[in-house]
């Protein structure tokens, strides 16, 4: 395959994207490609390494990002006269943790160079807890990052099976442990729920070892078989059942329930934190429309109502960047409406709720319905998902948006 067949696109970013950049949120986000396996319900853009053979590598990888970064910056400077500093930055993949410490705090650098750090951004990493180890952590707090987020997904190993994690189940916890030591204030554990054969004494051992790991954030997401997984065959092959509905709002219910009693409450659908302090402000910027430049194979960009996305080869990636251009694969401007429909379906998962004087007045009489029907509330101008409500949030968007 000529991964050079395809000439990369031009970015023409409009005169108004960048009006107000550095008054709304401004993140980073940093797309690290590879995997030392790869997990069967997953569909991020990664790679093993014999996947990639020797077309690409974390060296040509990070040489493409400093480049990338680095055009990026000249190209905001070059129409505002100077480059916004990141609030946040947030390295996900792929497994960011095969970098090592030494590697990571070469990425974080790179940012730095580049557009840099507000004074106290917050800056995160995933990482795999299988690669991940006392000297990592202290290596990436002696970096500046501050903030952890590791996948566990269970504490069950027939579960991490069918989901084809490497990982022990003990290890996530240790792994958050050994950040805390490192002097992490703040850490996540993952947890996918819902996985064909996880049982109720499953889930509650799992999160037993949340509580047990002592973390301020918490992220549980209901498992999606997405099409073109190895998961996906097995289910159409009928080695492996679809998760069930009834199932996976029950299990949410209890997680909600052993979270919130822990004094872990709920501030997205799918996140809860001990407070403010410990959500992700990252992530609280996605969902707020915020900007954000994603640099890395396949990372998606959003600046000022403008939408762009990067190849996803990790080869191509490069080699466009060490020809001088940008490895942009598309664009698009969105619309009034787009964003008016993404501001109602992020801000609607959120706790502090969607504001009434973003809806028209037919979507405000919907909003009401919703309202009367039990799954919303109305207070202090916003409107906000109770506890049923979050498992039925995307029916309440339909309603609204109808």
């Amino acid at each position: 395959m000529n991964l050079l067949a395809t000439p990369p696109v031009p970015l023409a970013l409009p005169d108004e994207a960048f009006d107000g950049i550095g008054q709304r949120p401004f993140g980073i986000y940093v797309h690290v490609p590879f995997c030392a396996t790869r997990c069967g319900y997953c569909d991020f853009n990664t790679y093993t390494a014999g996947e990639l053979g020797t077309s690409a590598s974390p060296e040509s990888w990070m040489d493409g990002l400093r480049r990338e970064l680095d055009a990026a910056a000249a190209l905001i400077d070059a129409r505002l006269g100077h480059v916004p500093t990141a609030d946040t930055v947030f390295v996900g993949g792929g497994t960011p943790s095969l970098l090592g410490g030494a590697g990571l705090s070469d990425v974080l650098a790179a940012v730095r160079a580049s557009v840099g750090l507000t004074q106290g951004a917050e800056v995160t990493t995933e990482s795999n807890p299988e690669s991940t180890s006392p000297q990592f952590f202290e290596q990436l707090r002696a970096a500046g990052f501050t903030r952890v987020s590791l996948g566990m997904q269970s504490a069950a190993q027939h579960v991490l099976a069918v989901l084809d994690r490497t990982h022990t189940p003990g290890r996530a916890v240790a792994a958050a442990k050994e950040a805390r030591e490192a002097g992490f204030e703040h850490v996540n554990l993952d947890l996918i729920y819902g996985t064909p054969g996880e049982r109720d004494e499953d889930l509650d051992a799992s999160l037993a070892a949340v509580l047990d790991a002592g973390v301020d954030h918490v992220s549980a997401y209901a498992l999606i078989v997405e099409d073109g997984t190895a998961m996906a065959r097995k289910v159409r092959r009928g080695e492996l059942p679809m998760p069930d509905d009834d199932v996976l709002a029950s299990r949410y219910e209890r997680i909600d329930a052993v979270l919130d009693a822990a004094g872990l409450h709920w501030y997205e659908v799918s996140n809860w934190a001990t407070g403010a302090d410990a959500e992700c402000k990252h992530n609280i910027g996605y969902w707020n429309g915020g900007d954000w430049w994603g640099a890395g194979p396949g990372a998606h960009s959003h600046v000022g109502g403008t939408r762009f996305w990067n190849v996803k080869h990790p080869a191509r990636y490069a080699d466009d960047l060490a020809s001088g251009a940008l490895p942009i694969a598309g664009s698009e401007r969105l619309t009034t409406e787009d964003r008016h429909l993404e501001d109602l379906m992020l801000k609607i998962r959120l706790r502090t709720g969607l504001p009434a004087d973003v809806l028209s007045d037919a979507e405000r009489r919907a909003a009401a319905q919703v309202v009367a029907d039990g799954l919303m509330t109305f207070g202090d101008g916003n409107y906000v998902l109770t506890d049923r409500g979050r498992l039925l949030a995307d029916a309440v968007v339909r309603t609204i948006a109808a």
